[in-house]
């Protein structure tokens, strides 16, 4: 559609618009001259009776040429226009991406009406349309503008529903048919625009709907309840990871942003909820990357009685549950058009003996940390002074093996110091009753046999507080009402903690910043 600028040369420009883009300069000299003549460029309240949708759906059977006398209303985005004379075609899309094509002739609006149309619609805009439902010859079902109502009575044709002030962004096709949305940047800095333009885009936001949705019926199904932890804190923790800090006037108190809402959960154990989780938002103060982000989405499990075997059950129904419920198969298609199995049991394999067999040397949670440094600066790492074995280990760990493993793996029994939380193994000495879940060579979660015994659980967290005045800025602080709260008799318990945009990367191919439908991303200036 062309610009269709005004030739009212009594128009003045408002001063605010000089040096304004061009396309945006003409949209708001429409905007002002449709209020200077009495229209309404953002109407209240439109008579929509139906949607694009159902429209589809009742007459798709309609042939060439065929037409009724059936009346509708119908609503959206104009996303293609073609103005030919005495016949304008547009094309309309609603929020979930159908299209309808609409038809206005100057015969039936009128020859002025369909004047001030080609004057005041640009592509962008949203627009209303009354009019007849028909199929036109070329077989494209269509509704055809009228100001005839039903009854007889005369009713607009059409009516701006919002007019867009910015035109809308330009795409392109490869040669292949492939087509192309916007660069990757302004798809994550102007999501709506993302949204507008690109099918997938908006596909992302309902399967991220359908999961949450799905994993909350899983747990609902097995007497799960569900419950909200403070975002504010007067201490961090429940993971390794460095917290946000705000400032509370009321109290004049440092808070933080939770890293994590275990320690709240695990007291909801302590009180009785024995089946409890909770999906909200996290946050930590570190880097952002393909698979990070500094605000995420958590769900985490308890599960009185149960074990990490428990939540390791637990945690493959529901991610099998998920696709089923969402993608309608186990072999869910990635984004590159792949296939990824999480159907039938999935492998394990414990820490310590992987690393072992990767690079060819025995390693146990009793291998010196002079040995496990030499190891890792052959990989390529940089050790700093504070981080203990257990985390060198880690590290070796991804190195040699973690970022290898594509097939869902649960990765069992961690080392003892970098897993303050969890209950010791009991037959091996040196690490605890942890795994990680791996698939597609990241960490998709994680699960604990608790630990409940409070002496030992404040021994932990002494040490964490030796850690962190060793310069480990991830180290744990000390929660005494936590501690308290165990000390009134936690029951034996399986928890388990895995990110929601995580399980969409899974699922889906896509990069973290795609499965998050408003990413936080730095600012341009």
């Amino acid at each position: 559609m062309n610009a269709n600028t005004t030739e009212n040369n009594d128009f003045e420009i408002d001063p605010a618009l000089e040096g304004a883009p061009e396309q945006f300069r003409v949209r708001a000299e429409k905007r002002q001259r449709m209020l200077d003549e009495g229209a309404e460029p953002y109407p209240a309240e439109l008579p929509v009776t139906t949607t694009i949708a159902k429209i589809r759906e009742a007459y798709g059977h309609l042939e060439a040429g065929e037409e009724t006398q059936d009346i509708v209303g119908v609503a959206g985005r104009v996303v293609l226009a073609r103005n030919a004379g005495k016949l304008c075609f547009a094309t309309l899309q609603d929020g979930e991406g159908n299209r309808l094509q609409v038809m206005l002739s100057a015969g039936e609006v009128g020859t002025d009406s369909l004047a001030a149309y080609k004057a005041d619609v640009d592509l962008g805009d949203h627009l209303f349309i009354h009019g007849r439902v028909i199929s036109s010859k070329r077989g494209e079902l269509s509704v055809f503008a009228t100001p005839k109502s039903a009854d007889g009575t005369e009713v607009p044709a059409w009516k701006l529903a919002s007019k867009a002030l910015r035109p809308m962004p330009k795409t392109y096709t490869l040669e292949d048919g492939t087509e192309m949305g916007l660069a990757e940047d302004t798809r994550v800095r102007q999501r709506y625009l993302d949204m507008i333009v690109r099918p997938s885009a908006r596909e992302m936001v309902r399967t991220r709907a359908g999961v949450v949705r799905a994993i909350r019926d899983y747990f609902h199904e097995h007497g799960f309840i569900e419950i909200e932890t403070p975002m504010l804190q007067s201490l961090h923790g429940g993971a390794a990871a460095r917290p946000f800090s705000t400032h509370m006037n009321a109290y004049d108190m440092e808070l933080f942003l939770r890293i994590a809402p275990e320690l709240f959960l695990k007291r909801a154990v302590v009180g009785g909820v024995e089946k409890v989780f909770e999906i909200n938002r996290n946050f930590r103060n570190e880097g952002a990357d393909s698979s990070h982000s500094p605000e995420f989405t958590m769900l985490e499990a308890y599960e009185a009685y149960g074990t990490y075997d428990t939540m390791a059950r637990r945690t493959r129904e529901m991610v099998q549950q998920v696709a089923r419920q969402v993608f309608g198969t186990e072999k869910v298609t990635l984004a590159d058009g792949t296939t990824y199995d999480v159907s039938g049991q999935w492998a394990e394999i414990s820490m310590y003996p992987a690393i072992s067999e990767a690079i060819g040397e025995e390693v146990t949670a009793l291998t010196p940390r002079e040995r496990l440094v030499q190891i890792a600066e052959k990989l390529g790492e940089e050790v700093p002074d504070h981080m203990g074995p257990g985390k060198l280990a880690e590290v070796i760990f991804e190195e040699t093996v973690g970022n290898d493993l594509y097939a869902p793996t649960f990765v069992r029994n961690f080392p003892a110091d970098s897993s303050p939380l969890t209950r010791a193994h009991r037959t091996i000495p040196g690490v605890v009753e942890k795994w990680d879940l791996y698939i597609r060579g990241f960490e998709l979660a994680t699960a604990y046999s608790e630990l409940i015994d409070p002496v030992v659980q404040r021994q932990r967290f002494e040490d964490q507080a030796l850690a962190a005045a060793e310069g480990d800025p991830e180290a744990m602080v000390l929660d005494e009402d936590f501690l308290v709260a165990m000390e009134y008799g936690m029951p034996p318990a399986g928890g388990m903690g895995m990110g929601l945009d995580r399980l969409l990367m899974a699922l889906t191919g896509e990069g973290i910043r795609e499965t998050i439908t408003f990413p936080l991303v730095k600012p341009l200036n």
